[in-house]
């Protein structure tokens, strides 16, 4: 195999993980399973000096969103 085609392979297999990771990230969100990985990413790369909440901390917290009443969802 070619040097040339061998780094067009890698870089197709790169391309497909991305996609998969966010196609997967995107189902679980239409579903509403939390993402708590992602959030804690997030908080390190972007507030490294807030607190992070514990996954129970997190999980709670989403649910009251999500069922919160008096939310302006339709449904």
């Amino acid at each position: 195999m070619s040097p040339r085609l061998s780094a067009s392979l890698q870089r197709l297999a790169g391309w497909l993980r991305a996609f998969a990771r966010k196609l997967g990230q995107t189902a679980r969100l239409a579903v509403g399973v939390p993402d708590y990985h992602g959030y804690v990413a997030h908080r390190r790369a972007h507030h490294p000096d807030e607190p992070v909440m514990t996954y129970e901390e997190f999980f709670r917290e989403r649910l009251d969103s999500r069922y919160r009443r008096g939310s302006s969802r339709c449904c």
